[in-house]
C-alpha cells in the first residue's frame, strides 16, 4: 500500500494523511536517519513528533537535507508537533511552538496539539517539562480554555495550519468546544484492541474531530522506557503483540499481528529497523478487531 494516497479531511478542509510515523522514544540521530527516511521512501507522509520528545532537532535536520536533495518536498508532509505541560500559561503557547519550529526548521507545523490537559509549573529550563517537588507532580492552576485562546492565534498568525487535543476525556474537549472560536481538528489518544475507546471516539464523531490514535501496537517497549527514563519500576504492560486471540487472526489473513493492529488504529512508532512491505502493507484483511480508521 502506498500510505501517501490516503487521506481524510479535517473539519477545517486541511487533508491529514491516515497513516502516521510516531517518533515517541527516539532520541539518537543514526536511529532517527534510519526510521524517518524509511518511512517517507515507503509512502509514509505523517510524521508525528512533540516539544518533550527531545528529538524536534533530528528531525529538522533529517528533514532538511531531504529537501535540499529534492527527496521530498515540505508541502507533501504533514507534521505534527505539540505544545508541553509547561507552555500551558497563555502567554508562553507561542515561544513553546517557535522553540519547535526553530529545532524542525520549518516555518510552519501542519497541526499542533496541546499535549498532556495537565499544566505543569515551568521552571528556568525550558526543556524541564515537569517539575517535581519531593516526589510529587507539581501542577499549575490554568485555564485550558485561556490556552486554548493562544493556540488559535497561532493560526492566526501562520504558524500552524490547523490545533487540536491530545489525551484529553469527553469533558475536557468540550468545555474547550463550546468556548473556542477555532474548533480542535484533530484527538489523538493512546488506543489499541486492549483499549479501544469506542465512547470517546463515538463522541468525537459527533464534533467533527479526527480521532487519532497513538501506540496501536500496545507500545510494547514502555516498560524499559519508563524505567530508564522515569526510573519507574515494575510496570506491567500486557503484550498485545502476543495475545492468543491477535495471533489467530494473523494466521488466517496471512499477516503479522502487528499489522492487525495498525488496521485497526494506525498513528505507529518504528524504532528499529522493519519490513517495510509489512509496515505499509494494511490491505486485503478484515477482522473481529478491525473496528476504526479514524472516522470509522
Amino acid at each position: 500500500m502506498n500510505s501517501s494516497k490516503y487521506y481524510i479531511n479535517l473539519s477545517n478542509d486541511y487533508k491529514m494523511p491516515v497513516i502516521g510515523l510516531g517518533t515517541f522514544q527516539i532520541k539518537d540521530l543514526e536511529s532517527m536517519k534510519n526510521v524517518l527516511t524509511t518511512a517517507i521512501n515507503v509512502g509514509y507522509r505523517h510524521i508525528d513528533t512533540a516539544f518533550s520528545y527531545s528529538n524536534e532537532n533530528l528531525i529538522g535536520a533529517i528533514l532538511k537535507e531531504m529537501f535540499n536533495k529534492g527527496e521530498i518536498k515540505r508541502e507533501d508532509l504533514f507534521i505534527v508537533s505539540k505544545l508541553p505541560l509547561n507552555g500551558m500559561k497563555p502567554d508562553a503557547v507561542e515561544y513553546f511552538c517557535n522553540l519547535s519550529l526553530t529545532a524542525l526548521q520549518l516555518d510552519y507545523v501542519d497541526l499542533y496539539l496541546l499535549h498532556f490537559p495537565v499544566p505543569s509549573k515551568r521552571s528556568d529550563k525550558d526543556k524541564e517539562v515537569i517539575v517535581i517537588k519531593d516526589g510529587v507532580f507539581v501542577t499549575d492552576n490554568i485555564n485550558l480554555a485561556d490556552t486554548w485562546k493562544a493556540m488559535e492565534s497561532l493560526v492566526e498568525k501562520g504558524l500552524t495550519k490547523s490545533i487540536g487535543l491530545s489525551n484529553c476525556n469527553s469533558k475536557q474537549i468540550q468545555r474547550i468546544y463550546d468556548s473556542a472560536r477555532i474548533k480542535p481538528t484533530v484527538l489523538q489518544v493512546e488506543c489499541h484492541a486492549y483499549f479501544p475507546q469506542h465512547e470517546l471516539h463515538e463522541f468525537c464523531k459527533k464534533l467533527n474531530i479526527a480521532f487519532t490514535a497513538y501506540s496501536p501496537l500496545g507500545c510494547p517497549g514502555f516498560p524499559e522506557f519508563a524505567l530508564k527514563d522515569w526510573g519507574v519500576k515494575d510496570l506491567d504492560k500486557p503484550k498485545l503483540l502476543e495475545d492468543k486471540i491477535l495471533k489467530e487472526i494473523s494466521k488466517k489473513y496471512d499477516k503479522s499481528p502487528a499489522q492487525n493492529c495498525r488496521g485497526l488504529y494506525v498513528m505507529e512508532i518504528r524504532h528499529k529497523k522493519y519490513d517495510k512491505k509489512e509496515s505499509t502493507d494494511l490491505n486485503n484483511f478484515a477482522d473481529v478487531i478491525l473496528v476504526y480508521i479514524f472516522y470509522g
